[in-house]
């Protein structure tokens, strides 16, 4: 099998790895504090005090570290020895800096594949986990099978932004339907519900509201947003719900946020149409409109 050195024993970056060498692969782990690595000594796994010594003999050089400024701190110094090697960099960046580290690579004659994981720690290696990549699609089919050990794994293409794009897109759709409970949850705290008794039923109510997801997006694509039978933006008015966070004695700021996106397209003459145009006030941010 493979030899496969990574960068990083962070709880992501251990879990990489201990998936790798149960999959029978030869797997060294470098960490700059490396005694937060240690415990990975005896499951089969090396673990080197060197970076030099971890990427000696690595058939491919996996990088899963803090950000984007951890990963230049960490390679940079170390291009050279890179040059003619395979890295696959699971940190999470943005599209443009996964974009410049790609750059840089070129530069320095490493063929560089940069990936999103879309699962936490536990979940690697198990039929939930999806791992995004972009770049280098030879270092996508080389090491195709040891990819699929972490999760299913997407190809997105040579931009080697793209699976970053995705990545926090999904994170930002994450990130704002929590946010949404908790407004929620915030909301009936004052009246004495626990937020696990709002959860049995946002839970369900939730789920149930999941397919207008794929409706919306129909809709978007096909930029019609007079369709009838869609619930119009004045209807949609949210006016209600922040008054009623305020008068709990809770912050509306979620809800008015939303509120300001529906009224720029209301105040555009666009009240009539569906709710989902609220996706134009987002693609047109106001200071551009």
């Amino acid at each position: 099998m493979s030899s496969v050195t990574f960068l990083g024993a962070g709880a992501m970056g251990s879990a990489l790895a201990v998936a790798a060498v149960e999959a029978g692969y030869r797997t060294t782990v470098w960490n700059r504090t490396f005694c937060r690595s240690e415990a990975l000594q005896g499951n089969g796994i090396t673990v080197t005090r060197r970076i030099d010594d971890a990427m000696a003999d690595a058939d491919v050089v996996v990088v899963c570290l803090l950000d984007q400024v951890s990963v230049r701190d960490v390679l940079y110094p170390v291009a050279g020895a890179l040059a003619g090697r395979h890295v696959i960099n699971l940190t999470t960046t943005t599209p443009d800096g996964a974009r410049d580290l790609a750059r840089r690579a070129a530069d320095a004659g490493i063929s560089y594949l940069d990936g999103g994981i879309m699962a936490t720690p536990e979940m690697i290696g198990t039929a939930e986990s999806t791992l995004f990549y972009s770049g280098a699609r030879a270092v996508f089919d080389t090491h195709r099978d040891l990819l699929e050990v972490w999760g299913t794994a997407e190809y997105f293409g040579t931009d080697a932004g793209m699976a970053s794009l995705y990545d926090l897109a999904l994170l930002a759709a994450m990130y704002t339907m929590f946010a949404g409970f908790f407004q929620g949850a915030a909301m009936l705290a004052p009246a004495g519900v626990s937020a696990t008794e709002f959860a049995a039923r946002a839970v369900p109510w939730l789920q149930a509201l999941a397919p207008a997801v794929g409706e919306y997006a129909a809709v978007i694509d096909g930029g019609d947003y007079g369709v009838p039978g869609q619930q119009s933006l004045l209807f949609s008015d949210l006016g209600d719900i922040s008054e009623t966070a305020r008068a709990q004695g809770v912050s509306s700021e979620i809800v008015d946020t939303v509120q300001r996106l529906i009224r720029r397209q209301v105040d555009a003459g666009r009240g009539a149409d569906g709710f989902a145009r609220v996706f134009e006030s987002i693609r047109l941010p106001e200071d551009a409109a």
